[in-house]
Parts: C-alpha cells; sequence; structure tokens
C-alpha cells in the first residue's frame, strides 16, 4: 500500500521494475530532453535502479557503458557528458549492437510515435515516408532492439495519435503481421513482452499476437482507453487495478535515484 501521493511515470518506472530479474541485462538508450525522453530514457533508469535497489541484480547498458552510477548522472546529456560519467565498465564502440545480435541482450527499452497492434513501432516520421508530414528522430538502435532482444520493454503515452491500426513506417518490429512473422524470418528475439503507457499496462495474446489490456491504471476507465487507443482491444473480466507504488519506492525516487528530475521530469540540460 502506499499513503503518499505519485506520478504516472513514478507509477510507470515501479510497473516496469517490477518485470526485471536477476542476472538480466537492458539496453536504454540516450536522449537529450523532452517528453520522449522520460519515456524511452527516464522511466527505465529509473525502474533499473529501483529494482536494483531491491536487491535484483540486474545489469543496465548505456551505448558503450555498463552499469552507469545513476545517483551521479550529468545534469546534461552531451556525449562529452556522457563519456565522463562514472561506469562499472565501457565496451568498445562496434561491440555495443553487437551485444544484441549475439542474443546477449534481455530487455531492449523503447519508444515511438506510433505503435500498431501487434506492437510493430515507428519513430521514424508521419505520413509517406518520402513526402512525411512530420520527419521523426529515427529508428536508431530500434531496429537492433526489437529484432534481437529477448524482449522489448515499451513505454509509450497513451493517446489515439500513438496507438494507430497501421504504422506509418516500421522501425521496430513487433509481431509484424500476426502469429509466425518473426519465426518466418528468423528473428531471435521474442518480440515485444510489456506495453506500459500512462493509463494502462498491456500485453500480446499468445495465440493472436494482438495487443490486450492487463491491468488500467487506478482511476482510468475502460472507455477511456477504448477512446485514446485507435484500434480493438481485449479486455480481462474483471479488469486489473496495476499495483500502486509503495510509500518506500516513492521516496527511493524522490530522494536517492532521481531527486532534481532529470529522469522523469526531463530537467537535463
Amino acid at each position: 500500500m502506499t499513503t503518499a501521493a505519485y506520478s504516472v511515470e513514478e507509477l510507470m518506472a515501479c510497473v516496469v521494475s517490477r518485470e526485471l530479474r536477476d542476472g538480466e541485462l537492458g539496453f536504454i538508450g540516450l536522449g537529450t530532453g523532452g517528453r520522449a525522453f522520460v519515456m524511452a530514457v527516464g522511466i527505465p533508469t529509473v525502474a533499473i535502479r529501483l529494482a536494483q535497489l531491491r536487491g535484483v541484480d540486474f545489469i543496465a547498458q548505456y551505448g558503450v557503458k555498463l552499469e552507469p552510477l545513476i545517483e551521479e548522472a550529468p545534469a546534461c546529456f552531451t556525449d562529452a557528458d556522457l563519456l565522463d560519467w562514472r561506469c562499472r565498465a565501457m565496451i568498445p564502440v562496434e561491440d555495443a549492437l553487437d551485444m544484441f545480435r549475439r542474443g546477449m541482450m534481455d530487455w531492449g527499452f523503447v519508444s515511438g510515435a506510433q505503435i500498431d497492434p501487434y506492437g510493430n513501432l515507428n519513430s521514424v516520421c508521419i505520413g509517406e515516408q518520402k513526402h512525411p508530414k512530420v520527419r521523426l528522430v529515427g529508428a536508431i538502435a530500434q531496429t537492433d532492439h526489437c529484432a534481437h532482444a529477448r524482449h522489448t520493454m515499451i513505454i509509450l503515452p497513451h493517446d489515439r495519435r500513438a496507438f494507430v491500426e497501421r504504422v506509418d513506417f516500421i522501425s521496430g518490429l513487433g509481431f509484424g503481421d500476426g502469429p509466425g512473422y518473426r519465426e518466418r524470418f528468423q528473428h531471435r528475439g521474442g518480440g515485444p513482452g510489456k506495453v506500459v503507457t500512462t493509463l494502462a499496462v498491456l500485453g500480446f495474446n499468445e495465440k493472436t499476437r494482438r495487443m490486450q489490456v492487463e491491468s488500467l491504471h487506478p482511476g482510468v476507465t475502460r472507455g477511456e482507453v477504448e477512446r485514446n487507443t485507435g484500434f480493438a482491444l481485449a479486455f480481462p473480466d474483471p479488469i486489473p487495478t496495476t499495483p500502486t507504488p509503495t510509500d518506500e519506492e516513492v521516496q527511493l525516487i524522490r530522494t536517492r535515484i532521481d531527486p532534481k528530475g532529470l529522469f522523469l521530469q526531463a530537467k537535463v540540460r
């Protein structure tokens, strides 16, 4: 139980944290601020540190760095600042993404501008590729995350612009067009594991590979999720409520892991 007020970002970090296990390795990309940074970098960072403080032996990789000291995170995420960030070990840059291709990565933490019912992600463009309405950040390492990691953890704001029937470009592969797609193209990774949003926790049906609701966050209704999703979702009956953060988790986040709001409020320069 918790008596402390908590933000939705703190709730999402706690949800992600509870999925992490001893002996696993997870890859977090880098970013420079804003809401996208909170989803792709901030929430998984706080989640991993929460798990570690709970005694889970989980290893985080940021590019070439293994186990950077979260409590000493730089206030500015330029290349120079990141290279000065103290960590347990560094690996050659040419080996950083090779960790995925060698089947060593348990979790890839990803986000995007669009997601479809099968967990395919788009972070490249909105509209037709040759003449897009919006040019996005690009795939970066998302392709490797989604093709090779044992599972991907997808973290997104939940609104109808993001949850679409068909993504405009697949920059991160989910389950393709349904059952058998990944196997047909011999992708070694297991595909999307969870989708954690500002409204709910979602998983994927083992037979159809379509997204389905696992729980709704406290105070969120089924109607609210349906209005903010551009495709049909399956709901359990009854619908569970996402467990809230404990007082201890809230205190750890605010006083030890992210006291300056670098990760969950994107207060990076």
